[in-house]
């Protein structure tokens, strides 16, 4: 009898095992909590954990799909777009056409932007992560880059798989400058409320310049961890993320994806509706302190 009762308290207990499991790998659209913030030279970075996501949308006919599951690496990623006061300390000089401290550095190349995560980098005591000849990316080194459309669209996304970071689409004044609330201009970073994550303006103000090299058809193909983007494309374009100030809605949904030529430094052909944001890999084992 007590071998009955301790078989039956074995086998309960590995069911409950099994349950919590199948609970914690179940797919949910309720983001976790808001990951740690780490304040930095140049402002405030939160850090995100890795995980899976459902990347892309099922639009029929569109560069967002097929939807596809990812895994990414825990990584660093700037709160705020990268503001003009932030990029004339480090660069000593300010592209922008709607000008203002705060509002977010705009009208330049994905080349100046990868410039500004290698100043970054130097400034801090890391290492650099774009060879400046030839644009290449170093994943290995430990400096400031930009996000690869997989990291971005993760921390946009925060743990939710809807069209947006909040549920709503009805709240996206709330959330993000577009085209019906912007006035035909950029505005002060912050302002409007974060995602799930405590990150702002990842919908709307400005797009944002991605790592990768643009590819429509690239999701057909991509690896299911970290993925870079493709070696080359047809198209010569990066990727640009998150709409803008003068995008319709539908444009600045999670998914919403574009190629833009990289550009030139010339402000004659540059738009003021881009700009970026900086990220980090996160060491492993990191106590969230870096």
């Amino acid at each position: 009898m007590k071998l009955l009762i301790r078989s039956g308290r074995i086998f309960c207990a590995i069911l409950s095992i099994f349950v919590l499991m199948e609970t914690g790998c179940r797919k949910t659209d309720t983001p976790s909590a808001i990951p740690p913030v780490v304040q930095t030279k140049a402002g405030e970075m939160v850090r995100i954990l890795g995980g899976e996501f459902e990347m892309g949308s099922s639009r029929e006919g569109s560069d967002e799909g097929p939807v596809h599951r990812i895994l990414v690496d825990a990584f660093l990623i700037d709160r705020l777009e990268v503001t003009q006061e932030q990029f004339q300390i480090l660069m000593g000089k300010n592209p922008s056409r709607f000008k203002a401290a705060k509002n977010p550095v705009e009208q330049l190349s994905w080349g100046e932007a990868a410039l500004y995560c290698n100043a970054r980098s130097r400034s801090e005591g890391f290492r650099p992560c774009y060879d400046e000849t030839s644009g290449a990316c170093d994943f290995i080194a430990n400096g400031y880059r930009l996000p690869t459309e997989a990291e971005w669209e993760y921390a946009c996304r925060a743990g939710t798989s809807s069209d947006y970071s909040f549920k709503s689409a009805a709240r996206i004044k709330d959330y993000a400058w577009f085209a019906e609330n912007s006035s035909k201009t950029a505005h002060p970073v912050g302002q409007k409320l974060p995602n799930p994550w405590g990150l702002y303006d990842m919908h709307g103000n400005v797009m944002e310049w991605c790592n990768d090299v643009y590819e429509k058809n690239y999701y057909a193909q991509a690896p299911s961890k970290n993925p870079h983007g493709p070696v080359e494309s047809q198209t010569s374009k990066f990727v640009l993320r998150g709409g803008c100030w003068n995008n319709r809605a539908q444009n600045c949904r999670s998914a919403s994806r574009v190629g833009e030529s990289p550009g030139q430094a010339d402000a004659c052909t540059m738009h003021p509706d881009i700009g970026f944001r900086c990220v980090r890999s996160a060491p492993v084992n990191d106590s969230g302190k870096k």
